[in-house]
């Protein structure tokens, strides 16, 4: 029999495998490598400026509240804005205070950092059909502290609404009394107080909103005294800190203690609202408390 004959291969140019011919593209950047970016501190994913605002500073991945400086919350908060009061009132050095740096080169910082002259500002709009006045601590700004003019700011606003009979809505986040005036600090607790009460007397809405952190001084006076009590969700609020009551109990506090979940549940605020439906919130609160017709 006669055998198959066999093929010879040869290894030429003509059988080799084409090698394939990687292209080296750029890399295209996404939005987030692009555009001033932010990172959330509870999930810690990165998100554009541009989303967060569009987003009303709520993280879209988590629904994390972020911080809002105190201007963009208002100009958030109102449909339209007629004036700014309480800027001729600027701070001193009563006390001459020095810790690590005086009071005015730490005043001069907190101005730099934030673009505001005081850690409270006040405006005066509307929402929808109603006029009313708002106020909104900024966090950055010293930690909120209150000082003597955000007292002088506040009982402005008080006053300003009284006046005018229109409600005064207070979005506060603060550590609390700004110990770089001493007693000046702690009289504001009574002077915001009184002013307060005068608006309860004359049947004057005044709203509270809740936002992250409220503690200390603030928490025992305006933030607190409110005819309603609005939080946004997980906010802290307390007059000590948690780690201050831990170091005097001797006892380990677990969550959710003096979270906005928690204070709702042992009454000490009447509703907890995502920031995305705070505006309509307080509108309807707001038009029932002033006997507005037609309001669902």
């Amino acid at each position: 029999m006669t055998e198959p004959s066999q093929v010879v291969t040869t290894n030429t140019w003509l059988n080799r495998p084409v090698p394939s011919i990687k292209q080296n593209r750029p890399h295209a950047p996404s939005a987030v490598e692009t555009e001033p970016s932010t990172e959330c501190p509870e999930c810690h994913s990165m998100t554009t400026n541009t989303s967060l605002i569009f987003n009303q500073y709520v993280c879209p991945d988590c629904d994390h509240h972020l911080t809002m400086s105190a201007r963009k919350r208002l100009e958030w908060f109102f449909d339209n804005i007629h004036a700014e009061l309480g800027q001729e009132y600027q701070t001193g050095d009563p006390l001459h205070f020095t810790d690590s740096k005086p009071y005015p080169e730490r005043m001069l910082q907190a101005q730099k950092a934030t673009g505001e002259s005081e850690a409270l500002v006040v405006m005066e709009g509307h929402i929808k059909n109603l006029e009313l006045i708002a106020c909104a601590f900024d966090f950055k700004f010293m930690g909120g502290s209150m000082g003597s003019v955000v007292g002088d700011r506040f009982v402005l606003a008080a006053e300003k609404a009284l006046a005018a009979r229109k409600p005064l809505v207070c979005f506060a986040a603060s550590g609390g009394a700004r110990m770089q005036e001493g007693l000046l600090s702690l009289m504001q607790m009574a002077r915001t107080g009184a002013a307060i009460e005068r608006l309860r007397l004359a049947g004057v809405p005044y709203v509270v909103v809740l936002t992250n952190p409220v503690y200390g001084g603030v928490t025992a006076s305006l933030a607190m005294l409110g005819d309603i009590h609005i939080s946004e969700p997980k906010a802290m609020i307390g007059f000590a800190g948690k780690r201050v009551i831990e170091q005097t109990v001797r006892e380990v506090l677990d969550e959710p203690f003096q979270r906005a979940e928690f204070l709702l549940e042992k009454g000490a605020v009447d509703m907890v609202v995502h920031r995305h439906e705070l505006v309509d919130t307080v509108y309807r609160v707001l038009a029932k408390l002033s006997k507005l017709p037609n309001v669902s």
